[in-house]
């Protein structure tokens, strides 16, 4: 009861942890948001009057608005995308089919797939999009609400790999290369993402891992013609150790994506 009291007062005497809790629970629990306006109706009347002021001035226009029809699907893809997603996701796909249509084109077998080079880093140009300052216009919004932060991060996350991770299943099946040499690496890749996006801001680590992986690792191979040492099996285990070390670094700062920096 204190914290709904002086949240109705303005919360200047709060923490911003406390805030944010309570705002996340005063979404699900209606006894508290009548709690709430008790307070505010007690303790803060210029708020309580400047309320219902605006409340009987919308009150005969919402009356006579005709309601939308119900959009569930919407209203749920929503809470896991953004319209900024649709068509980035729609051109890492495109680069897929591309280096797919390259691969079964190629001269023989002994060329290295272009299909097995990107696909670890291609999910993480959906991640980045999905989670961008430049591309996101509802951004400031969306970080100022009680559920942004890690648990929209995972999300927009899950569904961008929902998204590329089966046409590069596909892919790789087409030209012959194993989901196990490309599939670790893509998840740790990810994960490594949003872990240094957690310091950096998402995409701007996502900007820099793809070009490490660009000048350690396509650039040779190419140059070469020898699949490069990290997309081999027995680079698995490395891939795996980034891959726990990722997923602890965002555990451990999982507050970092409540903040505007992330979206850088």
């Amino acid at each position: 009861m204190r914290l709904i009291e002086e949240y109705a007062r303005g919360g200047t005497g709060l923490a911003v942890d406390e805030v944010w809790a309570l705002e996340a629970h005063l979404e699900k629990c209606r006894d508290c948001r009548d709690r709430l306006s008790a307070a505010v109706t007690a303790d803060a009347p210029a708020v309580a009057a400047l309320t219902e002021a605006v409340w009987s001035d919308l009150e005969h226009r919402l009356a006579s608005a005709v309601p939308a029809p119900a959009r569930r699907l919407r209203a749920r893809l929503s809470a896991w995308t953004t319209p900024a997603m649709t068509p980035w996701l729609a051109m890492v796909l495109a680069v897929a089919l591309l280096a797919l249509l390259l691969d079964l084109a190629g001269p023989g077998s002994g060329q290295v797939s272009l299909v097995l080079l990107l696909a670890p880093v291609l999910p993480v140009c959906g991640v980045a999009a999905s989670w961008s300052r430049g591309l996101d216009p509802a951004y400031e919004l969306t970080a100022a609400t009680p559920r942004a932060g890690l648990q929209l991060v995972l999300r927009r996350t899950v569904s961008a790999l929902a998204v590329v991770i089966p046409a590069l299943l596909a892919g790789g099946w087409a030209t012959g290369v194993t989901a196990v040499q490309w599939l670790l690496p893509c998840l740790a890749f990810t994960s490594l993402t949003l872990a240094l996006g957690g310091v950096i801001g998402v995409s701007r680590a996502a900007v820099a891992l793809v070009a490490a992986w660009a000048a350690v690792v396509v650039a040779p191979t190419l140059a070469t013609s020898r699949t490069a040492a990290a997309l081999q099996t027995e680079g698995l285990p490395v891939w795996g150790l980034l891959l726990a070390l990722g997923v602890g670094v965002v555990i451990a700062r999982r507050g970092a994506y409540t903040v505007l920096g992330a979206h850088r």
